[in-house]
């Protein structure tokens, strides 16, 4: 599916199963495939379907990557179609476990918001942002999100604004401000015969659904292929035509940075680095029934690992180590000017 096909216009069901079949053919992504087959199964209003996919998925939990946002998942689904207990046992288990990532926290408190659980939503936002909130002054973008959820909840309760909230205020960059859309008055208006209000109300509701839409519609990164030493070195080994691309590791790495600075620059958003493998490369190439040799291929391979969620974002946020695999964080590292 191309990420800008309108919604209306999906079979989820159709989509679901063509995820699960990619991820039968590429099991080093299926964490991130099936959870996306998962997202369309729960469109789909088939959510039994999707609780199994996120069991299969937890069934290894030594091979996921987050496994706390798999059961966070899971956990909301199952509160949908009335196994509250069992949603309630696996939240209580999040929030012991206290992950580092704030994609499980996020699903867990909006599941309790949705619910109207608005004190234990407000608890759970708090403690994630307690948790993950750097010192720094810079707040990471993963992080907003917590932020203005408890922002949401807290004005639902008709709590006063502390710190938090007005940084939330701060980082909004939506048209109309934060307080407004968060505003539990606003349900009110909708049934107003002036248009006077109900002509703001309709320029709030435009406002905010802009928002979701950029957060739900975002299309996989423009990446670009990032070769670990020792990859490179078998690569190279086994397709020794490659080497006018890869005349070195120190300069494949600097290529990467200076390539994506360049893009950048030019206005190009949404960027990222995948890493590859020789034999996922080899695979690949077979796939497309070309030789792993041709360097036109290399593109197409980012690309493809881009679209199967491999990618990284870049620039890494500040403090985040770099992408090049040095242990350094990225300023002092390839992020340095």
């Amino acid at each position: 599916m191309r990420p800008d096909t309108p919604a209306e216009n999906v079979d989820h069901t159709a989509e679901a199963a063509r995820l699960e079949r990619t991820a039968g053919l590429y099991p080093e992504d299926a964490e991130a495939l099936l959870l996306r087959a998962a997202a369309h199964l729960e469109l789909s209003g088939d959510r039994p379907a999707a609780t199994t996919l996120y069991d299969r998925l937890l069934s290894t939990p030594g091979t996921l990557e987050n496994p706390s946002l798999v059961r966070a998942l899971k956990a909301a689904n199952l509160w949908e179609y009335g196994h509250e207990a069992e949603a309630r046992a696996i939240i209580e288990g999040i929030r012991t476990t206290a992950p580092r990532d704030p994609g499980p926290w996020l699903i867990v408190a909006e599941s309790l918001e949705s619910h109207d659980e608005l004190d234990a939503a407000e608890d759970t936002f708090t403690e994630a942002a307690r948790l993950l909130l750097p010192d720094t002054q810079e707040t990471p973008l993963p992080l907003h999100p917590l932020l203005h959820g408890r922002h949401r909840v807290r004005r639902m309760r008709g709590l006063p604004h502390d710190d938090w909230d007005t940084l939330a205020d701060t980082l909004h960059t939506g048209p109309v401000p934060l307080d407004e859309l968060h505003d539990p008055k606003r349900v009110w208006s909708l049934g107003s015969d002036n248009p006077a209000e109900l002509q703001a109300e309709i320029s709030r509701l435009r406002a905010e659904l802009g928002t979701y839409r950029e957060a739900l519609s975002r299309p996989f990164p423009v990446a670009v292929l990032h070769w670990p030493a020792p990859e490179l070195a078998e690569l190279l080994s086994a397709y020794p035509a490659l080497a006018t691309e890869y005349p070195s590791h120190e300069a494949h790495l600097a290529t990467i940075e200076s390539s994506l600075r360049e893009l950048s620059s030019s206005g190009t958003a949404n960027l990222g680095i995948v890493t590859g493998t020789v034999p996922s490369y080899e695979a690949f190439a077979a796939s497309e029934a070309t030789s792993p040799d041709d360097p036109t291929l290399l593109p197409q391979y980012a690309t493809t690992l881009a679209s199967r969620g491999r990618a990284v974002a870049w620039p890494p946020e500040v403090g985040a180590g770099c992408w090049c695999g040095s242990k350094k964080a990225y300023e002092g590292c390839h992020g340095a000017e």
